[in-house]
This record gives structure tokens, C-alpha cells and sequence, in this order.
């Protein structure tokens, strides 16, 4: 049995893993779906102070206190962010980092720095609200920037999104173990409409390795395409 942590990305929350959650647990594995401060069901929380900092601790706190060893951390879109700074933290409880169409930050890179024109893009589109700036703010066609076409999910899509901190975005991350973090095998989930856009170095490397999957799907692939997402996770338990 392997133990999968899976981390959202901006605007969503733990309920976007549904799906592959679902199918996870059918196969007797062990699976979390935390949601970040400051989002879905914790969209209540003081907004003020969140940051990526914030986030990072989350993940990193969830491990320590259900005591999770050898970790599948998957992390999709901002989520990689997430990922990549909580398992500096916690590096001996991590086993595997999986990017899930997600950003993959090195040390000093905020999700601006490595999506800028894409995230930089909504946020002439946020709003202020509190003191605090949000972006990626949800109404009823906010599920196509994701991807999403089907109706049923979108509907479900668009009762659920929350408006994101900006500043989570522009926080850089300040990693404190490069040494252990990079030892953790890293594998990666994509569209394939975005393969294009990555570094084609890190991605002829995983390819070479077996570390790469491609999905020819949108954004939000673990709605989309839960089937072909469990798959690949499968796979990266059983390597």
C-alpha cells in the first residue's frame, strides 16, 4: 500500500481530487486531499497573512502530525510550488515528488517567475477585497481557464472555486535542504498541450527515464481524465 499526499492548485481544494481519490482508495491505498489555508472550505480563514510560506507548512505540518512516511507528494499547477517548498521541509518523509501539469521551481523562483505570462494574466481580473488582493476568482465560466468542458463538471467545477491570495503567487521560495530535496525521485504528469512550454531538458530527461506522462487533456486533468491520472499514479507507486 502506498501513502498519496494530493496537493491542489490556486482556487481549487482538496475536492478537485475526488475522483482519482476515489479510484486510489479502490485500489487499498492510502490517500489525503488537504486543502490550503485560505481556500474552499477554508476560505473562511483571516486571508491577510496567507502567503506561500502558509502553504508550504500545510502540506508540511500534515505529514508530521498523521505521522506519513515514504510519500507520494503530487502537487498540480501552483501545487508544485507547494510541493517542491514542503518537501525541503520534510525530506525524510517524502518518497516521490509528482509535478501534475504543474510548475517545477528551483530555489529563489516564486510562480510568477516560472509562469509569469500565464498567471499574470487573470490577474487584471481579481478583485481586492479585505485588504487582499485575489485572483482566479470563480463564476459560472471559470472552469474553461482550467480546461473544463463537460457540463456536469463544470457546474461542480464553478459552485466550488474560491478566489486566490495574489501574494502566494509573487512569494518566492527559500529552500533550505536542496541536498535531500533533490534526491527524491520526481516524476511528471502533463498535458500534452503544455509540453511545449516546459523545459525541454527536464522533459527529455524524465521521458528517457520513464518519469514522463503525457495526457492529451486540459488543465484540470484530475477531472478530466481521473482514469488516465490514476494510471500514471499507479505506475509511479509500483516503480
Amino acid at each position: 500500500m502506498a501513502t498519496f499526499v494530493l496537493v491542489h492548485g490556486g482556487g481549487h481544494g482538496g475536492w478537485c481530487y475526488q475522483k482519482v481519490a476515489r479510484r486510489l482508495r479502490r485500489a487499498g491505498h492510502e490517500v489525503h486531499t488537504p486543502t490550503l489555508s485560505g481556500l474552499a472550505e477554508r476560505s473562511h480563514l483571516n486571508l491577510a497573512g496567507i502567503g506561500l510560506e502558509t502553504h508550504l507548512q500545510d502540506v508540511a505540518s500534515l505529514l508530521h502530525y498523521e505521522d506519513l512516511e515514504e510519500v507520494i507528494l503530487v502537487g498540480h499547477s501552483y501545487g508544485g510550488m507547494v510541493i517542491t517548498g514542503a518537501a525541503d521541509k520534510v525530506s525524510d518523509r517524502v518518497g516521490r515528488l509528482v509535478y501534475l501539469d504543474a510548475a517545477n521551481p528551483v530555489n529563489g523562483q516564486s510562480l510568477v517567475d516560472v509562469a509569469g505570462p500565464i498567471i499574470e494574466a487573470a490577474r487584471p481580473f481579481g478583485t481586492v477585497a479585505d485588504g487582499v488582493e485575489l485572483v482566479l476568482l470563480p463564476g459560472p465560466e471559470a472552469p474553461l481557464l482550467y480546461g473544463i468542458t463537460d457540463p456536469a463538471d463544470s457546474a461542480w467545477m464553478a459552485a466550488r472555486l474560491t478566489g486566490h491570495p495574489w501574494r502566494c503567487f509573487e512569494d518566492k521560495l527559500d529552500l533550505r535542504n536542496e541536498d535531500a530535496l533533490w534526491q527524491i525521485p520526481q516524476y511528471h504528469i502533463v498535458c500534452t498541450t503544455t509540453l511545449a512550454t516546459r523545459d525541454p531538458e527536464l522533459i527529455d530527461t524524465a521521458r528517457a527515464e520513464g518519469r514522463l506522462w503525457d495526457i492529451d487533456t486540459g488543465h484540470d486533468l484530475m477531472i478530466s481524465e481521473p482514469d488516465a491520472v490514476t494510471a500514471a499514479l499507479l505506475e509511479i507507486a509500483a516503480a
